[in-house]
């Protein structure tokens, strides 16, 4: 190895919460460095989220996200001629940024409404295990399942 590894930046605990994950989504959702609108709409639909199913906001939102957290996906591998999809094992911070990314992706695909309903209805529906961004993740698990014939490809 050529260069030390560099340290993981650790980000800054969110103001309303003290949680790091919330904080990581906020700068996950924000465009353009505009922090204050991104924060606006992720406390916006967790607080609507809160109050519609009658839990606290950060508990909502920790669920939603392991709900949508896959354990294991499938990476290319190419040996002698042919491509394999070999399933691997996803460490809990990548499947954690995977899950994050799918929310804010399957939010801002949805049409018609403002950025903070969007977003509160994919989280609630990731909540009680439905939505877009936990089938994504059986999908992933599926495909794992089907190809772990090809687990001995690992490296």
């Amino acid at each position: 190895m050529r260069r030390r590894r560099t340290d993981k930046r650790v980000t800054p605990l969110d103001p309303r919460y003290g949680s790091r994950l919330i904080a990581r989504f906020v700068n996950m959702v924000m465009k353009e460095g505009k922090k204050s609108i991104a924060e606006g709409i992720v406390y916006g639909a967790l607080d609507e989220g809160a109050a519609k199913l009658k839990v606290q906001p950060l508990d909502l939102f920790q669920k939603a996200v392991e709900n949508a957290r896959p354990l294991v996906e499938v990476k290319s591998r190419r040996v002698g001629g042919a491509t394999y999809q070999v399933p691997v094992e996803v460490r809990h911070d990548r499947g954690t940024f995977i899950a994050l990314r799918w929310i804010r992706d399957f939010a801002r695909g949805r049409a018609g409404k403002p950025m903070k309903d969007r977003l509160l209805e994919e989280i609630v529906a990731a909540y009680q295990g439905q939505g877009s961004s936990v089938k994504r993740k059986e999908d992933m698990h599926r495909m794992a399942e089907a190809n772990k014939a090809f687990s001995h490809y690992r490296w």
